[in-house]
């Protein structure tokens, strides 16, 4: 079968009338502790080679995450965004510094977090529903349990109609789509998303950002996304994190001036333009 070449978007199922795509999603939350705490972070790398060397990646990068909240790192590639996503996600550890998950130290992968790579990183020999179901089948969950929560999640995704796909069927957004299904199946704490939209043409990547926020308003997920386009981190974020490199440091932590919910006609606000303007101005002088 040939692969499907629309994303069909349109048909997510995101009508939900308790969803209220105007509400911040950590409003009336400000007393409790952040969800996600990085703490002082360093990472090195051994280089390569003769000699005992060390490259220093990231350099005592300190970063809070409020519950439900989506925070966009921006930089240029090589400032260790990837890394620090990857420590995050317990993929990899520091060198020294710590990371928390409401109050309880990351040592390694978990179901808290749910981690989505720009590669989509999809089984070729499973469906697009089994797929979905891999992360439940590894913390035991009960058949129709499993069933009825990708169910659910293909809905939201709007992949209803190709559970039974293979991912060599579907198109690239498509199958986007299908590993974001796949990282909420376990409700993780926080969703990692790393450049996920970055091999997409411009048309799909637009659709795959307006999906991603509905997603979020329906879900309420922690959010964090690391992306090298300034545009697409002001677009997705309530708040940017500008990161310089050599070595990965925080520079500014901006808070987005537009709610969530929000639509393509913010790239003709003034504000905007003008928090463009800053962050590559910031990235250009480090």
């Amino acid at each position: 079968m040939n692969p499907v070449a629309v994303d069909d978007v349109d048909e997510l199922v995101l009508d939900d009338p308790s969803v209220d795509p105007g509400a911040l999603p950590h409003e009336h939350e400000a007393t409790r502790p952040p969800k996600l705490v990085v703490r002082d972070l360093v990472k090195e790398f051994p280089t390569r080679g003769r000699g005992q060397g060390k490259v220093l990646a990231i350099d005592h990068v300190n970063l809070e995450v409020a519950d439900r909240e989506f925070v966009c790192l921006v930089g240029s590639s090589g400032c260790g965004k990837s890394t620090l996503l990857n420590i995050v996600a317990g993929l990899d550890l520091p060198t020294s510094g710590s990371v928390e998950v409401d109050e309880e130290p990351v040592i390694g992968p978990g179901p808290d977090r749910g981690m989505v790579f720009q590669t989509y990183s999809l089984y070729p020999w499973r469906t697009v529903a089994e797929n979905v179901a891999f992360g439940l089948e590894c913390v035991r969950m009960k058949k129709a349990q499993r069933k009825e929560r990708v169910d659910e999640l293909l809905g939201i995704v709007g992949l209803t109609k190709f559970a039974d796909h293979a991912p060599d069927q579907l198109s690239g957004g498509m199958r986007q789509r299908v590993a974001i299904a796949r990282a909420l199946a376990p409700e993780p704490d926080v969703l990692l998303l790393d450049e996920p939209f970055g091999a997409l043409d411009a048309q799909t990547r637009r659709a795959m950002q307006d999906f991603l926020l509905k997603v979020w308003q329906r879900t309420r997920s922690t959010v964090v996304f690391v992306t090298h386009d300034i545009p697409e981190a002001i677009y997705l974020g309530s708040r940017v994190v500008v990161l310089a490199s050599h070595p990965g440091r925080v520079i500014a932590d901006i808070d987005v001036p537009f709610g969530p919910g929000h639509g393509p006609g913010i790239t003709r606000d003034p504000r905007y333009l003008d928090l463009r303007d800053e962050i590559e101005e910031l990235l250009g002088s480090v």
